[in-house]
């Protein structure tokens, strides 16, 4: 037929990804921007051959070292990119499948975009069981790709080839939906790939999904701008939405015009930069002393893109005012109406122009805004001392957050996720710039960080990226470091080493705990336990191995060095940091964390004496 092309369901595959964009504010962007693969049976002779064969500059190929991480580069680079492009990541039958399982998670729990394709049993069934098939004796239709099912938007099996002409655009409108996109897996069956259908050759043709920019109703505009008005100790929490919809300046603007003063969440961090007077760094589990005071007594929280996490909301202690009200402006309506909020559904630079034409005129009360200055004042100094020298300790890990800080600057972006780091970090960091700092706190994915890096820079080359990791990340994924040596990316990687799983030790001791667990320790031969001397690792030398360039720095002159060198330096740079565990920030605010009702150790039973009286401080609002 004329108006038919006849191809394999892998190579139309590949043709189909060729042709689709995302667009917003008139501006057009690739929506898928290559593939990542490792192949195996199931996706080398189907998939595989239709990349090579078909791909080329308009579909390339990457080739990641594990496949959790492809999928954590994926998500960082459709971060970076504020959602408008990510890639698609390949994986054979089984347990190339499932290592992709975490990565999913994380890119839906974080409402990112990323197109999984693993590999599949065969839809003809004759060869089974085949190798790596995990049989289900209930059904003959279950592979382990329906474990992708709760952490996927959107997910689909092709048994005919033909079922690509229903299931790829379903699935390139939840990728391109910022309200509802994450993780989107298409499971393909070996032998359907390699299958051939006549196929519309519109099917191929240019597509463009337009992100829309919906503004809230007037009347909720008109409510809102009533409650502001009347609010007199008014706060703003900005979330991750703030940056996805480049809102910042309208948030600045916000901001500037009313005094409201602002706090950010990890995914929210740079919305406002820090030296603006508005300004009060993080709030929460990991905020600022500043940010949570004068959350505590906030008789309105203006919450913009955020979900309003346990780590945010302080597990529903931080807001204590009694008549305290919520007003949330979010695409997603869910999160628009958590906390009772009156809910402005809509684009967050939209309604932020809209909330901006509402509020003409209107200023907070000067005594607030005095409040809020003196707040900032008392934070600054507190924070001075934080990352000031300690006796006898050649390095802290509050240090190293400075000294990475001050590197960045305004034209690097740093990256975290996991560990000690995001709590510190959040803290400590100053953002000079609205997109130098990259955090993965939804899932907090420990070994997202290096693969993270390397989605950010793929996302901006010209910028300078920093991994920043404890050493028990490092250890869970550091293979990524190859990848970026083979595509000559240039990273700097900086390891915090403190021998153990320091975050967690600490959350362990301060819930009465004895250690247990967390050290980087050899088993004692006397009590049979993981209490014996430390386990050194080498990490530069590590680092060298891999190709990347290693150092050593235990003070702070020789990281400020090492740091300085990797400025200029090419290629991927290792900076390993040697720190004790036990020299920890203070927290200004309060977590949930049960510990045991019922222990015959005395620090338990008093942990868990404040822990009952903690709870009577979380509230209920709707």
């Amino acid at each position: 037929m004329k108006n038919t092309v006849t191809l394999n369901m892998a190579a139309a595959l590949v043709k189909f990804l060729q042709r689709q964009y995302i667009a917003r504010d008139g501006v057009e962007h690739r929506l898928i921007n290559g593939v990542f693969g490792i192949f195996g049976h199931g996706n080398v002779t189907g998939f595989g051959q239709a990349l090579e064969e078909h791909g080329g500059r308009a579909l390339p190929y990457f080739q990641p070292k594990t496949e959790q991480a492809m999928v954590h580069t994926a998500v960082a680079f459709a971060k970076a990119r504020r959602r408008l492009g990510t890639f698609a990541c390949t994986s054979s039958i089984g347990p190339g499948a499932t290592n992709m399982l975490t990565g999913a998670a994380t890119a839906s729990v974080n409402r990112l975009p990323v197109l999984l394709l693993p590999g599949d049993i065969f839809a003809n069934r004759r060869p089974g069981p085949v190798l790596q098939q995990l049989e289900f004796p209930a059904s003959q239709d279950v592979s382990v790709n329906d474990c992708f099912r709760p952490v996927s938007k959107y997910w689909d099996r092709i048994n005919r080839p033909e079922q690509i002409l229903t299931a790829l655009p379903e699935a390139m409108r939840v990728l391109s939906d910022p309200a509802e996109t994450g993780a989107v897996t298409i499971a393909m069956p070996e032998d359907v790939q390699a299958e051939s259908c006549a196929y519309p050759l519109h099917f191929f043709e240019k597509r463009v999904y337009t992100v829309e920019r919906p503004a809230a109703a007037t009347v909720a505009i008109r409510a809102a701008a009533e409650l502001i008005r009347g609010s007199r100790r008014p706060l703003i929490v900005a979330g991750g939405g703030v940056h996805y919809s480049d809102a910042t300046a309208a948030l600045e603007n916000l901001a500037t015009r009313t005094g409201i003063p602002v706090a950010v969440s990890q995914a929210g961090k740079g919305a406002l930069i820090d030296a603006h007077p508005s300004c009060l760094g993080a709030v929460g589990v990991t905020g600022t002393a500043a940010a949570n005071a004068v959350a505590r007594e906030a008789d309105l929280v203006i919450c913009i893109g955020t979900r309003l996490s346990d780590f945010t909301t302080a597990s529903k202690t931080q807001f204590q005012h009694p008549r305290v009200r919520f007003i949330a402006i979010n695409l997603h309506a869910m999160d628009a109406r958590k906390h009772g909020a009156l809910p402005l559904v809509g684009d967050a630079r939209a309604v932020l122009a809209q909330l901006n034409r509402a509020l003409e005129g209107w200023r907070v009360p000067s005594g607030f805004r005095l409040a809020v200055r003196r707040a900032r004042e008392g934070w600054d100094a507190t924070r001075a001392t934080l990352v000031g020298p300690k006796r006898g300790i050649p390095l802290t890990q509050a240090q190293v957050i400075d000294e990475v800080n001050r590197a960045c600057g305004t034209e690097g972006t740093m990256v975290h996720a996991s560990g000690g780091l995001p709590g510190d970090v959040h803290k400590l960091w100053r953002s000079h710039a609205t997109n130098d700092y990259h955090s993965e706190y939804g899932y907090s994915c420990m070994g997202y960080e290096i693969a993270g890096a390397l989605g950010v820079k793929m996302a901006d080359p010209g910028r300078r990226v920093y991994a920043f990791l404890g050493d028990g990340s490092y250890l869970m994924l550091h293979t990524e470091i190859v990848t970026a040596v083979q595509e000559g990316l240039d990273l700097t990687i900086v390891v915090v080493d403190n021998q153990a799983f320091g975050c967690i030790q600490g959350l362990q001791q301060g819930c009465g705990g004895r250690n247990f667990g967390n050290e980087f320790r050899r088993r004692s031969r006397r009590t049979g336990r993981l209490e014996g001397p430390p386990v050194g690792v080498d990490f530069a030398a590590n680092a060298r191995s891999l190709g990347a360039s290693g150092r050593q720095a235990d003070t702070v002159e020789e990281l400020r060095a090492a740091l300085a060198e990797a400025k200029t330096a090419t290629g991927v740079n290792v900076i390993c940091a040697r720190v004790p565990a036990g020299v920890r920030l203070p927290g200004f605010s309060w977590w949930d964390v049960p510990m045991s009702g019922t222990s015959s150790v005395p620090a338990v039973r008093a942990a868990r004496a404040g822990y009952e009286r903690a709870l009577k401080k979380q509230r209920f609002y709707y």
